[in-house]
This record gives C-alpha cells, structure tokens and sequence, in this order.
C-alpha cells in the first residue's frame, strides 16, 4: 500500500536519509543518550544534506516538497531508538518555526527561519505553565508593551529544547481583559536577559533536554511579535494538528522499529530446544501487534493525505494521536515481556523503548484530551473550523456584548424580579432568576418566565437611555416570548 501515497522519488529520499543516519547518528546514539546532548554540529550537517525545511519554500532555502517527504523524515527518525534524538527536529521543524513561517513578518522569516533550514538554530514552543497545559486559555505568561520593546514575566514547563534551543515561540498575553483574544505569539532568544533555566530529570528521552523556564522583565524587540497582536490563541489553534499528526507519525514508525528487532531477537533466543518465535503463544500476540500496527500506519497515512491537501483535520489527527501513541505504549509493553529479564537491562533497546514511549500519551495533547475532543465532536455535535482571528468588527462586537452583560449583572443585583427573565443576544444568553427572593445571574439557557430577543447593540442604547423600550418594541427591535407582565418590568430593570 505504500505506493499509493509514496513515489519513487519518496522511496529514493528515504534511502538517502537512512544511509546517512546509519552514518552519522546510529553509531552515536548511545554515546549521545549517556551525554544526555546531541552534538549541534549534527544539524548542520542536515542542513547541508538538505534534509531539513522540507516543506518549507525555497527562497528560505527549504525544498518545498509536499507532506509526504515529511513523513518520511518524521518515520526514519523515529527508527533511531531514541525518543531524545527525533524530538529535536520535529520540534523544530513542525511544531515552532511553523508559526515563524506561516505567520511571522519578512524579517523575522531571515532572522530565525532560514537559521533553522541551515541547521543553525534549534528552537522550542513554549505554551505549557505550572498551571495551563491542555488548558491552553488559562496561560498566564504576561507580555505588556513598552514602546518599542515587550517586557516579559512569566514561567514556562516541560519545554522540549528549553535549554539547547536558541529561541523560543513564547505564548504570552499581552490584554488578560480579552479573553481568547488577549493571547500573542512572540520570539525570545533564549539567552536573553531575565530568563532563568531549570534542566528537569526525565524518564525518558535522556538525549534531549526539558526544563522550566523563568522569565523575570525580559525585554524583547516589538517586532519579534508573530504576527499581530492577540491573535495567538487562533495561531496555535491553526498549528497544533500538525504537531499532533507528527507525533502519531513518528509513534508508528517507532513502533514498527521495536517489532522488527524484538522479531529478530525472538529468532535467535532459545528456550526449550526451539527459538522462542515458534511458541504460538508468543507469535500469536506479535501477529495481533502488527496487525494494529499497519491499520494504525494506514490511517496516519489517510491523515498525511489531508494535511497535504490542506484540510483542517480535527477530528483526523486526534484519533490519529490517541490511538497511534497508545499503540507505542502497549508494544513497548509486549515486546519487553517478549525479551524475558534481558528485557529489564539497559543494555537492550527495549529498555530504553520502554521509558520513551511513555511521553507520547501526555505531550502534545493528553490521550484524555483527545477523547473529549472527540467525544464533544460525537456526542455534543460540536464542529471544529479552522479559527480564524477576529475582524476588527467582530472585536467590536465583542466588545458591546460584555459590556451589555457586565451592566445587566449590576444592575440586577440591586433587587429582585419575583421571576424570572432571559435576555437572548445570539452567540449569549443571560438569565436573571429573581424566584429565590434575590436575583441571580447566570448564562444558563434554561426556560424562563419570560425571554427577551435583543441585540447587544439596541440593549447598550436601552442601558444609556438612548432608546426608549416601547419604542424599541414597536420597532421590532425586542421581540417577547413568554409572560409580558414580566417584560414590562424590564423598565425598572432599566432604571
């Protein structure tokens, strides 16, 4: 089935890429993991190769070659066993000079792209906090703009190439009053001033770094801002199915590596008089296992085909994510069991398999995240679009409607209605439950005594006395469903 995704031309980059990782990266691989650093150097002779920036245009001296060369990248790095190794690149590569090249200005593009295509620099995404990982919304990293400069303060976590890398794609918030509109996205040299490095000690991935950054009044030039302001959260939205993808990619490649060689270790191990790959038993759960592992391989590939094209798979890549890394975790398990107690010893690959893979299922999206993804897509029918950046419009929009319900919050709390009332402005409910004897205010659309349909705009005029509610009404500016006794009250409620 390859063939139907994968040309010759693929197959022959493939065969180009492993001769020069049996070259320069297998016989190092230990030496490396023992270090705990892969040697820079080895990046730049990637860049020279021209195996890097392999979706990315030319004229950043990237190939531009379709997703597909990717795969085959992300695939033969992942063959390694070494977790530590493959998650520089990808890190680099497709999930933080991404938004350097799909967002950013020209000269941020020289400045840290081409860099990165050369083999020059390695960089890092820096979203989760102490206290915001999936819940990427409650980032409290602040950026506030001082003339020409932003002042960073702020902590970072479990950041992939924190302390290697050579900048970051810092998610910040420049307006906390703004909501999903309130987030930026900025490039810091991670040898600025003000930032402070803490390397964490991982059970896995002993060739590359994590650490807690600290970030303490870190001036950083405006125009290393990505594009424009406030518009991070929909940036990050647009990037994080390609982070998923390549994970699941490589956890499938990964997986494929670890059963070909417990395979050839099962050749060779006796017990009984016999190679241990003859025991049903044992062959029978290795038959199970790659039977997943191809169904798993074919629809990452499926998914391959929709970021080629383009598409916004939301649905796709998380199930991609979800299953491919859980498949990574049940092998490491079955083909340790399968080594017996050389199993347990580092001195086996399987060993080392074994820490890695346990990362998969958290980064990039927990499995559990990815289920509520998808259980919010079958069960709450909800629909993911590409996001797209508020128009200056929309913002304003915005704007009136939280001004509109912050207003009708007060001025309810001064009484009570002995009923119940609900405003409908469209994309917001509010309702003011007075049966309890005070009012109570909330944004539960439940049944009420009475609802009234408004926009927050004609409401703002109702609250400054700009339009008289008769009149209104008589307009067809409010429409009334339910009691009209209750609407009537919506004059004291006004007062």
């Amino acid at each position: 089935m390859k063939e139907y995704y994968f040309t010759e031309e693929h197959e022959l980059f493939r065969d180009a890429l492993k001769q020069f990782l049996q070259k320069e990266v297998v016989p190092y691989i230990d030496e490396w993991e023992a270090q705990q650093r892969v040697p820079k150097e080895i990046w730049k002779k990637f860049g020279e190769q021209g195996f890097l920036g392999l979706h990315y245009p030319a004229q950043y001296g990237g190939a531009g070659l379709d997703f597909f060369y990717s795969v085959v990248f992300c695939e033969e790095i992942s063959k390694v066993f070494s977790g530590g190794f493959g998650v520089i690149p990808t890190v680099t590569q497709y999930m933080s000079s991404t938004y350097v090249y799909k967002f950013g200005s020209e000269a941020l593009k020289q400045k840290y792209l081409v860099p990165v295509i050369k083999g020059e620099m390695i960089s890092a995404i820096g979203i989760t906090e102490p206290g915001a990982g999936s819940d990427v919304a409650n980032i409290q990293t602040r950026a506030v703009r001082q003339g020409d400069h932003y002042i960073i303060n702020g902590q970072k976590t479990f950041i992939s190439n924190g302390i290697y890398g050579d900048y970051i794609v810092l998610v910040v918030k420049t307006n906390p009053e703004a909501g999903i509109n309130g987030f930026s996205l900025i490039v810091v040299d991670l040898d600025s001033p003000g930032i402070t490095k803490n390397k964490l000690n991982k059970l896995g991935w002993h060739a590359s770094d994590t650490a807690e950054l600290f970030f303490e009044d870190v001036k950083v030039p405006a125009e290393n801002l990505i594009g424009e302001e406030g518009k991070g959260f929909y940036y990050l939205m647009d990037g994080l199915q390609l982070e998923r993808l390549v994970g699941a990619i490589g956890a499938v490649a990964g997986t494929e590596a670890l059963i070909d060689y417990t395979l050839k270790y099962m050749s060779e191990r006796q017990a009984f008089g016999r190679p241990i790959n003859k025991f049903q038993v044992l062959r029978h759960r290795m038959a199970q296992l790659h039977a997943e592992t191809e169904v798993i391989k074919q629809y990452v590939y499926y998914c391959s085909r929709l970021q080629n094209e383009g598409k916004y798979a939301v649905k796709e890549c998380s199930i991609a994510k979800l299953q491919a890394t859980e498949l990574a975790n049940k092998a490491a398990y079955e083909c340790l069991q399968m080594f017996g107690g050389y199993g347990y010893i580092e001195d086996y690959k399987v060993a080392r398999v074994y820490r890695d893979v346990r990362i998969l299922t958290i980064g990039g999206g927990t499995s559990e995240i990815m289920r509520e993804i998808l259980a919010k897509i079958l069960i709450d029918d909800k629909k993911y679009e590409n996001p797209k950046p508020q128009t200056a419009r929309e913002a304003a929009a915005a704007s009136v409607l939280d001004e509109v319900m912050h207003a009708i919050r007060q001025r309810a709390a001064q009484g009570s209605l002995g009923t119940s009332l609900k405003f409908d402005f469209g994309s917001k409910k509010l309702l003011i439950d007075g049966t309890g004897g005070t009012n109570t205010v909330s944004e539960e659309d439940r049944e009420a005594a009475c609802t009234i349909f408004i926009s927050p705009e004609d409401m703002q005029a109702l609250l400054k006395g700009e339009l008289n509610p008769m009149n209104a009404f008589m307009a067809g500016k409010i429409k009334v469903q339910g009691d009209m006794s209750v609407a009537m009250k919506l004059q004291s409620l006004l007062g």
